[in-house]
């Protein structure tokens, strides 16, 4: 099997790419098989957009501060582990946002998509789901739409909805709500169109943020599950991603 491997800044990440590479040689990431992030779930993220057009696999290796979606260090053979690995596809959220001088921006993300504030004011935001007003306005820090495979991530920090990786459902989830209150978000189908309408937007100006993608000064966004850029992710077979989202749940 041929693999490309890539690394974070980190010492161990980098001497445990230099090992794999001395182990099993280096490809283009065009000419392999697999590809192999070495580091945190940051790296994998930045690869899947950057490499999702090759139709390739990803087997991250867990060299991060927490690494979530990426497996355990591998002591066993690399060959061994992927052809046993578990399949794991990762559908993106599609992100269209209009700004307040009418600009569009396009954008993927395969944890989450943020709309957050942008000055001391808190944001005033509309909801709507299916072009049905669901919420008038709520008054917060921000609101996120998550993927079951980012809802581990900032969706949890934010006390959303843990959701299992096969459950077809995107958390919506309020950050820091202020009115209403105690409104802790919803779930949705994967097949719900979201849209939010930043309100008083002027004095009270949101950027929003789609995995490490920023824009500001935004009026709208619209946000849905998308088929386009879907990854497979690979996962140990005895330690999948299934069986992480599962454990979490019972962490404290």
């Amino acid at each position: 099997m041929k693999f490309h491997f890539l690394s974070s800044k980190n010492t161990e990440a980098k001497e445990a790419e230099k090992k794999l590479v001395d182990m099993y040689g280096q490809n283009s990431a065009k000419e392999a098989d697999c590809i192999v992030p070495i580091g945190g779930d940051g790296l994998l993220l930045k690869s899947l957009h950057s490499l999702n057009n090759l139709n390739k696999p990803f087997f991250g290796i867990n060299y991060g501060s927490i690494g979530f979606l990426m497996n355990n260090i591998i002591e066993k053979d690399l060959n061994e582990t992927i052809n046993s690995a578990k399949k794991s596809y990762f559908k993106p959220l599609k992100m269209t946002a209009t700004s307040i001088d009418k600009q569009v921006f396009e954008a993927y993300a395969y944890n989450e998509v943020s709309l957050m504030r942008q000055t001391h004011l808190a944001s005033k935001i509309k909801i709507k789901i299916n072009d049905v007003i669901k919420m008038e306005e709520l008054i917060c820090d921000g609101v996120l739409v998550s993927t079951s495979a980012g809802s581990t991530a900032y969706n949890l920090s934010a006390h959303g909805s843990i959701l299992p990786l096969d459950s077809n459902i995107l958390a919506l989830t309020p950050i820091s709500a202020f009115r209403p209150r105690r409104w802790r978000g919803a779930l949705l189908s994967e097949t719900n169109k979201i849209e939010f309408h930043v309100l008083d937007n002027k004095d009270r100006s949101s950027s929003v943020t789609a995995d490490n993608v920023e824009f500001r000064n935004i009026d709208k966004v619209n946000i849905e599950s998308s088929n386009d850029n879907k990854c497979l992710v690979l996962f140990d077979s005895k330690h999948s991603i299934e069986d992480k989202i599962l454990n979490e749940q019972f962490n404290f």
